[in-house]
């Protein structure tokens, strides 16, 4: 250790080397190790510089520290706005009750003496920063409260501490002003301010002068920290400063810092609460809609979790899938619910959900949720088909089937017509003599109709006399057109049809079952075309709806195989009912796109389906619901080819565009902004809530109005934000998986770049190619792109195709010039094989 002397004004200097600049300053009776006096043995001290003088902290392992013996409580304290006037009772300590009342306290061990204690509130970040908010009460002034500790007592607590609410608008100000004073008055030991301010620390015995450069970095600061600043959570930082020789408390102490105090107003700190859900159930398969009522959340920075546990914990967890346009005003949310754990479950299983705080983790009380199996045949097809006939006896007249079959329609099922019987009319006496000849002009037309079959052939001949038994229905309410529809019996539907059709007075076409089901919607159902057009010939009302208020249209859309849309739409008035919504209030081009349906959607802008129809809950258009799951190819669809509106608007002012920022999708982002989404557009979600009426006065220059929030609002990474401000999209691309027979990109750039221009020299030649190699559906994006046989070839290289498969197609589009380029590079296959030149599908990619 260096030899120190003692210099001028009570410094020590090193003698060897007698550098000014490593002059340090003690207040006498404290000396270093080695100068003959130590009251702190066995460590140092840290040395600070401060002007032209240089303080020190006490940091010794039995020497003085500062100890927080009562934390503040953390929830349930309202920060206060100036307009409001002093708070009702302090800060209350962590274990305060009713009755024993606690505060904030803290204790300075391993001393006795005189000391002052300097409370500050700093931010709850990992490097804490000097909050803007402001501590009032009791020997508190600019923001910040200095208590003296007697002599006597080493342990001190703050039992009239409030905290004071900056608006936003003077966070800036008011952090700039915290933070001039806390250089000027040796405060800013423990924040984070500029690293050349941080570098002055303690307190000198006289306030500092500030330079015009410190000044300049004070405001840089300020300005850079209020704009990540939160509002809604403080924590108190108290230093402890002990009195030199002359009186003066520059003998600094580590500075300790309490838990967080969380804004009882503030979304981000409220008590969670589940008040209301409408449902309390759902299949495993999840998907089902839940709205969601609670206390106040903040809508980025809350989950709701689904879980289940046993005696060892958690067994199974996932999260309700919703956006933060999902959450209404902080207190609604409405999200659809998780797929459970096994999708085979054979019984209802419980349970439970809850919210949970992303920024904390909190989480409300659980609430019991049950999954229950699920419902494979939900239109109970497959069940009918199991079920077999009774059998009939060889021998008796009308009877036997009265046990299974009841009246049905909208006539007698025994004979008769239209207004005859009924509940007011005198019953008749059938007397034995009337019943004989009515028995015997029966069977005279049941023989006559089997000579007619006899000598045509047509069954239809065997049916006619049976009109009047058409509108019989079984135990399901079913006709006997509704069983051969499901049973599949094609011939029988068209005979049944043409002998209904007929049929006077009656619409058997289209009677419904006990599931209000039609014979039409049965036939969609079970996807038979046939039978569709069958039905449609013979006098089908595709109009009409079954117990879900679904039309034929409506379940054809729900398929994931567009063929069946395509098939009604064949029919002009079926066009017609492309925008009526279902009792869900979704249209078909809703129930299509949410079926992830290419070829229905496709279908269904070919038959003049309004692309901007909204559903009836909230607004949305097929655009929404496309972003909502996150389908590129759906939403691509709906631009270019629907040429839909890429900022409509929900019933909340909502575009796609939010919905993809808040998402965190910068795919999806990208997409949108290059369709030209407007990343300002505001919706009608306030972008912050005035909590109380005075800061309205506070803010006067706003005249009371609140700005609705925007997708750069709502972005949800760093990533998105980018993109919305402009920035190219730089897609991630990792290497695809390419079939081992993929060998496109053998191909030389010279003859590839002569084949694109071969292709591209004649009308139509890429994209009737692209057709041909299977890519049709994406012929739109190839279009817009600057060279769309490039484009082609790229994608159809990626999709593992090779220059043989290629060859083929170009020998069917019947290309010649582009033919010549690639017969010399293919070599002669042995052992030749057929393969198909074609993919699948465009939407298989």
């Amino acid at each position: 250790m260096a030899d120190w002397v003692k210099g001028q004004r009570g410094r020590w200097t090193d003698r060897e080397s007698a550098n000014s600049c490593f002059c340090f300053c003690f207040d006498a009776g404290f000396m270093l190790r080695g100068c003959g006096f130590e009251p702190f043995p066995r460590r140092g001290v840290t040395f600070q510089i401060v002007g032209q003088s240089i303080y020190f902290c006490l940091s010794t392992a039995d020497g003085p520290y500062l100890q927080i013996t009562e934390q503040p409580k953390q929830r349930g304290f309202r920060f206060r706005y100036g307009c409001e006037g002093p708070s009702h009772g302090g800060l209350p300590g962590a274990s305060s009750e009713k009755n024993k009342k606690t505060y904030p306290q803290v204790r300075i061990c391993n001393y006795q003496g005189p000391a002052r204690l300097v409370v500050q509130l700093v931010t709850n970040t990992q490097e804490p920063h000097l909050h803007a908010h402001s501590l009032v009460g009791k020997q508190c002034d600019k923001g910040i409260c200095i208590a003296d500790l007697p002599a006597k007592d080493s342990i001190i607590s703050f039992p009239n501490l409030g905290i004071l609410h900056v608006t936003k608008k003077n966070v800036s100000k008011t952090l700039e002003e915290r933070m001039t004073e806390a250089y000027r008055m040796g405060y800013n030991n423990g924040v984070v301010i500029h690293p050349e301010i941080d570098a002055c620390q303690g307190e000198g015995r006289f306030p500092r002068e500030l330079k015009d450069h410190q000044r300049h970095l004070i405001a840089s600061a300020a300005h850079s920290q209020s704009k990540e600043m939160d509002l809604s959570v403080v924590r108190l930082m108290f230093t402890a400063f002990l009195p030199d020789s002359d009186g003066g408390y520059t003998r600094r102490l580590d500075a300790v810092i309490s838990e967080p105090i969380y804004d009882s107003k503030a979304p981000n700190a409220s008590n969670l609460k589940i008040v209301r859900m409408d449902r309390t159930a759902g299949c495993v398969t999840g998907g089902e809609e839940v709205y969601l009522l609670c206390d106040k959340v903040q809508k980025d920075d809350i989950q709701v979790r689904f879980y289940e546990e046993d005696d060892n914990g958690v067994t199974w967890e996932a999260f309700g899938d919703f956006s933060p346009t999902d959450v209404h005003r902080q207190f609604a949310i409405v999200f659809k619910t998780p797929k459970y754990r096994d999708q085979n479950l054979q019984k209802p299983i419980s349970v439970c959900v809850q919210l949970k705080r992303k920024s904390d983790n909190e989480t409300s009380e659980p609430k019991p949720f049950t999954y229950h199996p699920q419902i494979i045949d939900k239109e109970e097809v497959q069940r009918k088909r199991q079920k077999t006939l009774p059998n009939f006896p060889d021998c008796g007249g009308a009877g036997g089937g009265g046990s299974m079959y009841r009246g049905g329609g909208g006539g007698s099922t025994m004979g008769g017509g239209p207004g005859t019987g009924g509940p007011g009319d005198q019953t008749l006496s059938i007397t034995p003599s009337l019943l004989e000849s009515r028995l015997v002009a029966l069977a005279e037309r049941q023989a006559h109709a089997l000579f007619q079959y006899s000598l045509s052939g047509d069954v239809r001949a065997l049916l006619a006399p049976q009109r009047p038994l058409m509108t019989a229905q079984d135990d399901n309410g079913d006709t006997g057109l509704h069983l051969s529809v499901i049973h599949s019996r094609t011939d029988s539907v068209t005979t049944l049809t043409q002998v209904i059709s007929a049929l006077p007075g009656e619409d058997v076409v289209n009677m419904r079952n006990d599931l209000y089901q039609t014979p039409l919607h049965l036939a969609v159902v079970t996807q038979q075309k046939s039978v569709v057009d069958a039905l449609m010939m013979g006098g089908a009302d595709p109009g009409l709806t079954d117990r879900h208020g679904n039309t034929a249209l409506h379940l054809a859309a729900q398929q994931r195989e567009g063929d069946m849309v395509a098939q009604l739409l064949r029919h002009g008035c079926v066009a017609e009912l492309a925008d009526v919504p279902n009792s869900a209030g979704l249209c078909a081009l809703h129930l299509a796109v949410l079926a992830n349906s290419l070829s229905s959607v496709r279908a269904l802008l070919e038959g003049g389906a309004n692309v901007e129809v909204r559903e009836l809950t909230c607004g949305r258009a097929p655009l929404h619901l496309a972003v909502e799951n996150n389908n590129i190819s759906l939403s691509g669809c709906l631009l270019l080819e629907g040429n839909a509106d890429v900022d409509s608007c929900t019933y909340n002012g909502c575009t796609p565009l939010h919905i993809a920022a808040g998402r965190g999708s910068a795919k999806m982002s990208a997409l949108l902004m290059a369709a030209g989404a407007d990343p300002h557009k505001e919706n009608y979600e306030p972008l912050y809530f005035r909590e109380d009426e005075c800061i309205a006065a506070e803010e006067e220059e706003d005249e009371g109005f609140i700005p609705g929030t925007t997708p750069l609002d709502m972005a949800a990474s760093s990533e998105v934000r980018e993109i919305l401000c402009g920035k190219e999209y730089q897609p991630d691309y990792s290497p695809l998986p390419v079939p081992a027979r993929g060998d496109l990109r053998t191909l030389a750039p010279e003859t590839k770049q002569s084949l694109c221009q071969a292709l591209e020299e004649r009308d139509g030649g890429w994209e009737s190619l692209a057709h041909t190699l299977g890519l049709g559906v994406l012929a739109t994006a190839f279009r817009l792109s600057p060279s769309p046989a490039v484009t082609l070839l790229d994608s159809y290289e990626v999709s593992g195709g090779t220059v043989r498969e290629l060859l083929e197609g170009l020998k069917q589009v019947g290309n010649r010039s582009a033919l010549s380029l690639l017969q010399d590079f293919v070599p002669p296959e042995k052992n030749p094989a057929p393969q198909s030149h074609t993919k699948p599908s465009g939407q298989d990619l």
